[in-house]
């Protein structure tokens, strides 16, 4: 595996396995994350997100999961991060999920924002153009962010949004898309690209290399995506954590 691929997706996968469409009860989610903490993939693994009101169920299983916490709706002693949907700020990380225009609170509050890229339906997923706007205006205001929802494929395309057999189809944005995006745009490289970017569908135009990743014939160094990753795009959450793991597979790419 190459330092270009370790250094993208480091921490980057926030296990959010209670949530839609996996929707797994409490129990059979937490147990989900202690095993990814010791499987072969677990440097890929970031926090386990919670409901506030569902903290307190963890309580026979709270001493592993110290410091991995990331609780949704209000503050915990036991959170490691907070994610809300309003400009709020507390002594954790906080997470929140605002519009574009309430963006400035938000850094002058010393939060940081977040994004939901998907749904369970194809009209809860933004346009590229619209992702693109967001990042951007992040990266304007220096304003670390995180995304949730929808991200279970590395490639932007056409995938079935929940597990039913009936399933709807709808575009859906690829991590490997955004976060690379978000690491070009923080390093300053050609941000008028960012939505072609996001739009890409072909693993060919990629390449992970030691030096960095290319998509097409632009390069972003390993350097750059580990400092992106640090100062401006944390984490994405995700229902499942062995579906990214298992397409990146079959890409090839681990």
């Amino acid at each position: 595996m190459k330092p270009s691929l370790r250094a993208l997706l480091g921490g980057a996968i926030d296990y959010a396995g209670c949530f839609p469409p996996a929707s797994l009860p409490l129990d059979r989610a937490a147990e989900n994350y202690l095993e990814y903490l010791h499987c072969e993939h677990s440097w890929m693994l970031g926090r386990f997100v919670v409901r506030a009101e569902d903290v307190s169920k963890l309580d026979g299983i709270s001493h592993t999961l110290n410091g991995r916490l990331a609780v949704v709706g209000a503050d915990h002693e036991s959170a490691a991060s907070v994610e809300i949907a309003s400009v709020a700020a507390f002594e954790k990380p906080t997470y929140c999920e605002v519009s574009l225009d309430e963006l400035e609170a938000v850094r002058e509050a010393g939060s940081y924002a977040k994004i939901r890229t998907g749904g369970m339906t194809p009209s809860a997923i933004p346009s590229a153009g619209a992702v693109s706007t967001f990042m951007q205006e992040c990266a304007r205001l220096r304003l670390p962010f995180k995304a949730t929802a929808g991200l279970h494929h590395p490639l932007r395309g056409m995938y079935r949004l929940t597990y039913a057999d009936d399933a709807p189809v709808g575009c859906m944005h690829g991590f490997i898309n955004l976060l690379f995006a978000a690491c070009w745009l923080w390093s300053g490289v050609a941000p008028g690209l960012v939505e072609t970017l996001l739009k890409e569908t072909d693993s060919s135009a990629f390449r992970f290399e030691d030096a960095g990743v290319y998509w097409c014939e632009h390069l972003l160094s390993t350097g750059d995506i580990v400092r992106a990753r640090r100062e401006f795009v944390h984490s994405f959450g995700s229902c499942s954590f062995s579906e990214p793991v298992e397409a990146l597979q079959e890409l090839g790419w681990l």
